[in-house]
């Protein structure tokens, strides 16, 4: 076994860590850890990333379901439509540049870092629908789906929000049943993605293992840890990622100026957050 590997595995170990306390971020963390360490192309990666979730999120389900945390008729509803989407965007995304690709799963990574810096909000019952809007839970669904099918990402940090909102659903009862949509969708953009990539059946159930073992971990762990501050700390570590991908795909003459941007632009966010008490950043991240 070489180092590389027993890197990737020890790694695939932490992001079912991370999915078993957070709920999400798997495909945020699984993608550039299969480019930049495995050293696969971009699409192999996102289709590798999309069964190692999909995998993960199913297991992940079950005790939800023990519990009664599924709404099974919204979480299908959902996840249908979220299907159709993914395996669209699986079909386009085999034909697409890797750099763009990556681009777009740069820009994912930053949007699902400010959702997780905003916070999940919970639903007044007052305020829940009483009956499904099935129109519009169809048309995310789509639309979600999309996103994951074409960059691998955009899980439970884009569906437990929409889950909650339009369908009404307490908190744990939408993370509990964005699992199940997370499955359905990964699955069917991984099928997407099977007509245009060859995947390393070897090294994807050996990540889909380490990571399955990770997130009954973090299971275990979710009530022992702070939530808040592990999601803020995931957040800021998604930001940076996101920087370092997009950062990595742009040309060698912009790449050092982008850089410097970037680094200037978030030392004034952290000066405005940290210092200044009106700050319409912290007003915006504490927003409940």
């Amino acid at each position: 076994m070489t180092l590389t590997l027993v890197l990737v595995l020890v790694l695939a170990l932490l992001v079912g860590v991370s999915l078993g306390l957070l709920g999400g971020g798997g495909s945020i963390l699984t993608v550039p850890l299969l480019v930049y360490v495995a050293g696969m192309d971009a699409k192999e990666a996102i289709a590798t990333s999309l069964f190692v979730v999909g995998v993960t999120s199913a297991v992940g389900m079950i005790n939800h379901a023990r519990g009664g945390r599924v709404r099974w008729r919204t979480g299908v509803l959902f996840g249908a439509a979220g299907m159709a989407g993914a395996y669209t965007g699986g079909l386009v995304g085999g034909h697409i540049p890797d750099a763009v690709l990556l681009i777009a799963f740069a820009v994912m990574m930053i949007v699902t870092a400010a959702a997780m810096l905003r916070g999940r909000r919970g639903v007044d019952p007052g305020q829940a629908h009483r009956q499904l809007p099935v129109g519009r839970v169809l048309l995310d669904g789509a639309a979600v789906g999309l996103a994951t099918g074409l960059v691998g990402a955009g899980g439970g940090f884009l569906v437990v929000p929409a889950l909650a909102l339009l369908g009404g659903l307490p908190m744990p009862v939408a993370i509990g049943t964005s699992l199940l949509v997370i499955a359905m969708k990964s699955a069917a953009g991984f099928a997407g993605y099977l007509s245009s990539v060859q995947i390393d059946w070897t090294l994807t159930l050996a990540v889909t293992g380490f990571a399955v073992v990770g997130s009954l971990a973090g299971a275990r762990l979710a009530g022992r840890v702070p939530a808040r501050f592990l999601s803020r700390l995931f957040a800021w570590f998604v930001l940076a990622m996101g920087t370092f991908v997009l950062v990595q795909q742009a040309p060698a003459h912009i790449a050092v100026p982008l850089l410097a941007a970037l680094a200037s632009l978030g030392a004034g966010a952290g000066v405005c957050y940290g210092f200044v008490a009106r700050c319409p950043l912290r007003r915006a991240v504490h927003r409940t």
